[in-house]
């Protein structure tokens, strides 16, 4: 399946607050910054929603907003698998479930209230507001030793260079927040290559590269 190269804005935050102390994060090389994470049992919220930029809207033939985040969101969890900690990790598929489980009770992945976040002032130690605070708080609560949830955050696509056709480029910026805590812990972006449209190709290799954030490539 292919998708023209599009741009999505996908909105997220941090959540809920706890009186245990954080643990301590040792810094890491700015090339894998939350490699801390292979240790730790993530949740990933699906990509919350989509934006077609304005030099793509006439004659570019974009497909449903729907189905490239949900196609990017199912090349995210291939990338986990392949290195070891979809078994560990609680997925778009997992919270589904859960919610199906506890529909009185447990969030819906795909309806969080997310749109605050949408500001580009997003960064590390930003307070959650609510209704979001007490949804993430309560999708920790419902996944055991979860402690942390990784969000796509947004993914746009960006014009690069001033020459016609310009190409263009994908960022999938990700937020990595504490419920417990109520704040966002970590704020940070991947990038594809530059190309004219947005394939299914385009959408693996994000998904790669978010994962090269926390371990190498075998």
């Amino acid at each position: 399946m292919r998708f023209p190269f599009v741009s999505l804005s996908l909105l997220v935050g941090a959540c809920g607050g706890s009186s245990s102390t954080p643990p301590v994060v040792a810094p890491t090389p700015e090339s894998r910054p939350l490699s801390f994470l292979a240790a730790e049992r993530v949740i990933v919220t699906p990509t919350f929603g989509m934006r077609m930029p304005s030099h793509l809207e006439q004659g570019t033939g974009v497909g449903r907003a729907i189905d490239v985040m949900r196609a990017l969101d199912a090349d995210i969890a291939q990338a986990l698998e392949e290195r070891g900690l979809r078994r560990t990790w609680i997925l778009p598929a997992d919270l589904v479930a859960s919610y199906k489980r506890n529909p009185t009770y447990a969030p819906d992945p795909y309806a969080l209230a997310e749109e605050p976040l949408r500001g580009r002032s997003l960064a590390p130690g930003t307070r959650l507001t609510e209704p979001l605070a007490s949804q993430l708080r309560t999708m920790i609560a419902l996944h055991e030793n979860a402690r942390l949830v990784l969000l796509p955050v947004e993914l746009r696509l960006e014009r690069v260079g001033e020459r016609e056709p310009a190409p263009n480029r994908a960022t999938l910026r990700l937020v990595l927040v504490d419920p417990r805590l109520s704040e966002a812990r970590w704020v940070g972006e991947v990038k594809s290559d530059t190309a004219s449209i947005f394939t299914s190709q385009t959408s693996a290799a994000l998904a790669q590269r978010l994962v090269d954030l926390i371990l190498p490539r075998s």
